[in-house]
């Protein structure tokens, strides 16, 4: 299966709005609308600053998945809208490692020294997937000031980057 890991542009905005979308209500059933992630409607104004990007994963045309870094100061950054649909998840087609590594690739490169992210108890996979990849779970009183919580997010990680 080839794809390509690409950096938003704006032709990619309805795609990882039905992308994400999907994810979040149907198969995790989290009552969240487009219009409570104000972020997929401004990407550039969002996570295109400083040292943020965002990534999408295309096969064929077809935005098959997502990832965000945002920057949140002090040399940290947040890891946010990893998504990948569920027809490419797992390691055979390597995916949300791909994006994953695209991400840590830029942030060592900005020379950030934590990531944090959120998620939900419902992401199973996800939890699994962060813990291979090093990240640690920390309680929430330990995340920067600096760090937005999502309303829907339980869990938080926090991986400290190593030169």
């Amino acid at each position: 299966m080839n794809y390509t890991i690409a950096v938003y542009t704006g032709n990619y905005k309805q795609s990882i709005i039905n992308l994400i979308l999907p994810i979040q209500t149907e198969e995790f059933n989290v009552a969240i609308t487009a219009g409570d992630q104000p972020d997929l409607q401004d990407i550039p104004g969002y996570y295109q600053l400083g040292t943020g990007n965002f990534w999408v994963a295309v096969i064929d045309n077809t935005v098959v998945g997502t990832i965000a870094l945002s920057d949140i100061g002090n040399q940290q950054g947040a890891l946010r809208k990893m998504f990948v649909h569920k027809d490419y998840r797992g390691k055979e087609y390597g995916i949300a490692q791909a994006l994953l590594n695209t991400l840590l690739s830029w942030a060592r490169q900005k020379e950030l020294k934590e990531i944090f992210l959120g998620t939900t108890d419902k992401f199973h996979a996800a939890h699994r997937f962060y813990e291979k990849n090093h990240f640690q779970r920390v309680p929430v009183d330990s995340l920067p000031a600096n760090f937005s919580r999502m309303a829907v997010d339980s869990i938080f990680y926090k991986l400290k980057l190593i030169y």
